[in-house]
Order: C-alpha cells, then structure tokens, then sequence
C-alpha cells in the first residue's frame, strides 16, 4: 500500500529541524541521493536499504524536482532489497556438503564443529549469488508547510529503520511520532491545554513513556464516540484547520469491530474482539462491565455523502486500513501516466487532509468534554447506558 492506494495505513511524525533558507531543492537533492538506494543483484549481499523515487523505485537520482517534490510536499519512498535463503534449501545443500566431506575424510565418523560452520557459510554464499533479492517499499509523504510526515506503514520494525536512516540522512532532523498525547497537545491550548498537562500520567518526556502512561486518552475516547453513536449523538463540527470550514456539519460513529483488553478472571490479559454492525452492543456492554477497555475500533466519519472509515490503534492513534473516497487512476492510452498519477497524487492528499481534519476535530470534541466539568456527566450518561437505562 502506497500513496496511490485508496486503502493504506499511516503513521505520522512531527518533524523538527532547521531548513536551509536558500536552495532547498538542492540541499534535499543532495540528501536523499547520498543516501538513494543501491542494488544488490550483481553482489552477495543479503539486503540494502536506502530511499528511492516513489514512482520510479530503480531511479535514486532526485536530480528533477517534479519527481519528488510536489508543492509543499516531499514525496518518496524507503526502499529494501533483502535475499532469504529458505531454511530447507539451506539445510538440504548443507548435508550433501557434509555428506561430500565425510566420503572424501572416511576416518571422520561425523563432520568437526568448525567444519560444519565452514560448510554453511561457503553454502549459504554460493545460493546467495543464486537467489535474487526480494524489493519492498514503503511510501513517504512530507508536508514542509505543516511539518507533518506520513510514513504509509504501520509496522514496528519498519518503523524503526525509518527512523534511524531518516536521522541518518538529515542530521539535525529528529520525527517524533504523533501518539495521542502529542496529538492532543497540537490540538489544544490556553486552559484546555494546561488541564491536558494536568492530567498527564507519564513520570518523563520519554516519547514511551508519553504512549505508555497515557492509554487512558485513546481507550475513553473510543469509549465516548462509541456511546455517543448509540445514544444517537453522531453528528459533530469541523472545528480544526483545513480544507473544510470551521462550523460543517459531519457524522462519526463506531461500527463494524472494535477489540477490547482486559484482566481476566483468572489473571493475565484477556482479549476480546466484536465484529460486525451492532444493534444493542450486548457483547461490547459485557466486556466494558468486565473491566476491559477499548484498545482498537472501527471509525466511520462522513461528510456530504463522502464517506471516511479507519481502524485506530488506541495506544499510538496508528491509522489501520485508513479508506478515503475512492479515486482512479485512469489507463487510457490516449492519457500521460505520469501527469495522471500526479493529478491522482494531490486529489489523494486532498482527500486524506479532509480525513484527518474530520478526525482532528472529533478528536478535539473528545477533549473539551474529557478536561472539564462536561466529563462528570457524560460518566453518568455512560453509566446509565451500561446498566441499561
């Protein structure tokens, strides 16, 4: 899944460093090509990492501006090459080695230790030159007028490579991941900000520490729009920057599956997962009055019969499956490729903007009700509603 795709999965960073003033293009040139990514089909190697155009992943020149630099956005991709030998392969060429060097040594009744280790290293680098490495990409998006960069993965390996090549690359630079906490705090200010650093339960600044202490926001605050859909309470105003006006109308609710965590009765940490549209939310009541909370949910947001629907990740406010209204890329011959992709580029980003700024203001909704005396009776609303009232 790309920038292309109409169904991805986001991760966003803050990012802070200074530009140069002058020559920006040459300067982020430079930057990404000294580290561009290099072929390892004519060598040995077992992977290489490094960036590469996002519609051309084989072209690590950023030497034309159009090819990566879109307006305000920075557009490429992280890519990795990695060879995998499988295990069977690798233990089947192994033992005939072996089996070659105990008829040619007939006084040996099994292969000595180091021996062994010989053979599967001459082993695994002879299949190595055989075997072609295995190219993966993952889409990159930076918006230098918000600072806001969108790495199109979710998982916590690439994560972490993405983080180290990127500091790597711009020194200086340094993406903090958008959790709910950071988030909140972007969103917020004056009384409403200090009552959020008032309610915070993290004992440092540490970014783990700012996720881990701090489950509560993500957890009540799929809580309330869960609640909030069931007592009929879905309409919402955009109340964030963006495209949209401030004071729109738009719906939001949770349907389709949300998962939940929890101490079972015997101990340790229970799981529970309820799919599909729900009419009472039976299952979900049970396993709220269990103790468990919402870690995971299915968020569906529409504004003028144009429909938004991701999965979020409670603890880091991960986008999973994130759907924005559909757009195509056409492939007619008569039409420039290229051009088409571009104009789909922006489209796609347009359309996710709108997404996040629907999302950023049901997300600020949450909070003027979480960090004043609105909380008080919204419990009381909940509770009624878990008991049936």
């Amino acid at each position: 899944m790309g920038v292309y795709a109409n169904t991805v999965s986001i991760t966003q960073f803050s990012v802070t460093g200074e530009f140069p003033i002058t020559d920006q293009f040459e300067w982020f040139s430079k930057k990404l090509s000294d580290r561009g990514f290099q072929s390892i089909e004519n060598s040995t190697e077992e992977s290489a990492e490094g960036w590469a155009l996002v519609d051309k992943p084989d072209d690590v020149s950023f030497d034309v501006p159009s090819d990566f630099w879109r307006d305000n956005y920075l557009v490429f991709s992280l890519r990795r090459d990695q060879r995998k030998i499988p295990a069977a392969v690798l233990k089947s060429h192994t033992a005939r080695e072996e089996g070659a060097f105990l008829a040619q040594n007939s006084n040996l009744r099994r292969t000595p230790k180091h021996k062994r280790e010989e053979i599967k290293e001459q082993v695994q680098l002879r299949l190595m030159t055989r075997c072609l490495p295995v190219p993966s990409t993952v889409d990159i998006v930076w918006d230098q007028k918000s600072g806001i960069l969108t790495l199109y993965s979710l998982g916590t390996k690439v994560i972490e490579r993405f983080e180290d090549i990127f500091r790597k690359t711009f020194e200086g630079f340094s993406p903090v991941i958008i959790h709910p906490f950071a988030r909140a705090r972007k969103l917020l200010n004056g009384q409403l900000l200090d009552s959020l650093e008032a309610a915070n339960q993290a004992g440092s600044a540490a970014v783990v520490a700012l996720i881990r202490d701090n489950q509560w926001l993500g957890c009540e605050f799929m809580l309330w729009l869960l609640q909030r859909g069931v007592n009929g309470e879905g309409e919402f105003s955009v109340c964030c920057p963006g495209y949209l006006n401030s004071g729109e109308k738009f719906s939001a609710w949770i349907d389709d599956k949300i998962q939940f965590q929890g101490g079972g009765e015997e101990g340790g940490i229970q799981k529970v997962t309820v799919s599909g549209s729900q009419d009472s939310y039976l299952e979900a009541i049970s396993a709220l009055k269990g103790g468990k909370r919402i870690t995971s949910a299915t968020i569906c947001m529409e504004k003028d019969d144009n429909p938004w629907k991701l999965t979020l990740k409670g603890d880091t406010f991960g986008f999973s499956s994130l759907k924005c209204p559909q757009v195509r890329i056409e492939k007619d011959s008569t039409v420039d490729q290229m051009s088409e992709r571009e104009a789909v580029f922006y489209e796609r980003m347009f359309l996710m903007d709108q997404g996040l700024q629907l999302f950023d203001s049901l997300f600020t909704a949450f909070l003027k009700e979480r960090l004043t005396e609105a909380w008080n009776d919204r419990l009381v609303v909940i509770q009624a509603w878990l008991n049936g009232e």
